[in-house]
């Protein structure tokens, strides 16, 4: 069976897919934190703080792996 990519021509470059990867993964990582993912913050302000948070505890955990 002939791949997506085949079909419609289009082929992603490999820099522009790794770049989607990692913001794809970003997203999953950042759904683990249950107070974004059920959105418990009421306020805009309040949910941008923790996002914030959450994104540092990602790249604190990313950087300490590598």
């Amino acid at each position: 069976m002939p791949s997506t990519a085949a079909i419609t021509g289009r082929v992603l470059p490999k820099a522009l897919y790794r770049t989607r990867a990692r913001i794809e993964q970003t997203f999953g990582k950042l759904k683990r934190f249950k107070r974004i993912a059920l959105r418990c913050e009421k306020t805009r302000a309040s949910f941008a703080a923790f996002v914030s948070l959450a994104l540092a505890f990602i790249l604190i955990k990313s950087v300490h792996t590598t």
